[in-house]
C-alpha cells in the first residue's frame, strides 16, 4: 500500500509533539520540508532534528511567500509531484509542518494536488499542537469561557475583512505577520473594544527566542509593538473575567 504521512510538529519546542508524531519522525526513509526560498533553513526540521536517524533523508520544497496565485500553484503541484514520486519508491515518507496540517499550513494546498492527482496515495495525518494553545499555556490566560465566541484570522490580510469578524467576537486570535499588529491596535477601539481589554502579544512561541508581553489596550495605543517577525501571535479578549 502506498502511504504518506504528514506530521505537525507543534510550535517550535522539540518537546511539544506528540508520541506518533516521534515514532513517524525516527522511522522514516524521507522526510519532506517546507521552507520559503532555496537553501534557507526549515523551521520544522530544525525542530525535529535531534530526533533523527542519520540515514534519513531530507528534501526541502520550497513555498514562497507571494501572493500571485498561478505562480503559487506551480509550485504547488511541483511539490506534489516530487512527494508522490518518493512515495512510489515505496519509502517510508513524512511530510512534516509547523504546528497542525489544517490550520494555515503549506500541507493544505499539498493535500488538494494529491487527491486530486494521486489518488492511488494513501493519507495520514498526524494533527500538532498549534501556536495558538502553546501561547495560551505560556501567557496562563483562558481563551474562551462559557458562553464566549473566538474568531481565528490572518492578521496581514484584509483589514476590512477581519473588522467585520471582531465586531462579534468575545477573543480574537491574530496570527502571522506581527508588522501588522499595529494596524490591528489601531482599530480594536472602533469595534467595540475598551480600553482594558486585555491583549497578549507574542513571537517565536515555545522557542528559546520567545518574546511574551501582556498589556491592556490603553497601554498599547499609538505605540510601535516590538514583534515584528512572520511567526507572531497576538491574542484579545474584550472582557477579561480573569
Amino acid at each position: 500500500m502506498l502511504k504518506l504521512f504528514c506530521v505537525g510538529c507543534g510550535p517550535g519546542d522539540p518537546e511539544l509533539i506528540t508520541i506518533r508524531a516521534l515514532n513517524l519522525i525516527k522511522e522514516a526513509d524521507v522526510i519532506f520540508v517546507p521552507t520559503s526560498k532555496l537553501n534557507k533553513p526549515s523551521i520544522a526540521l530544525s525542530i525535529v532534528e535531534k530526533y533523527l536517524k542519520e540515514s534519513t533523508e531530507i528534501i526541502n520544497l520550497v513555498f514562497p511567500m507571494i501572493k500571485d496565485k498561478d505562480s503559487l500553484k506551480e509550485y504547488w503541484k511541483k511539490n506534489a509531484s516530487e512527494i508522490a514520486q518518493m512515495v512510489r519508491s515505496r519509502k517510508k515518507t513524512v511530510y512534516l509542518t509547523v504546528g497542525d496540517p489544517s490550520l494555515y499550513s503549506t500541507w493544505i494546498y499539498i493535500h488538494k494536488e494529491l487527491k486530486k492527482n494521486y489518488q492511488d496515495i494513501e493519507i495520514e495525518i498526524v494533527p500538532g499542537i498549534t501556536s495558538i494553545f502553546a501561547f495560551a499555556a505560556e501567557a496562563k490566560i483562558s481563551l474562551v469561557e462559557g458562553n464566549e465566541n473566538l474568531s481565528i484570522v490572518p492578521a496581514c490580510y484584509d483589514l476590512n475583512k477581519v473588522k467585520n469578524t471582531v465586531k462579534f467576537s468575545d477573543t480574537i486570535v491574530f496570527l502571522k505577520d506581527g508588522r501588522y499588529f499595529d494596524n490591528v491596535i489601531k482599530m480594536l477601539s472602533d469595534t467595540g473594544f475598551g480600553d482594558d481589554s486585555k491583549i497578549a502579544i507574542a513571537q517565536d512561541v515555545s522557542t528559546q527566542e520567545n518574546i511574551l508581553e501582556i498589556k491592556s489596550l490603553k497601554d498599547l495605543k499609538g505605540k510601535k509593538q516590538s514583534s515584528s517577525k512572520y511567526f507572531s501571535i497576538m491574542v484579545v479578549k474584550r472582557n477579561d473575567r480573569e
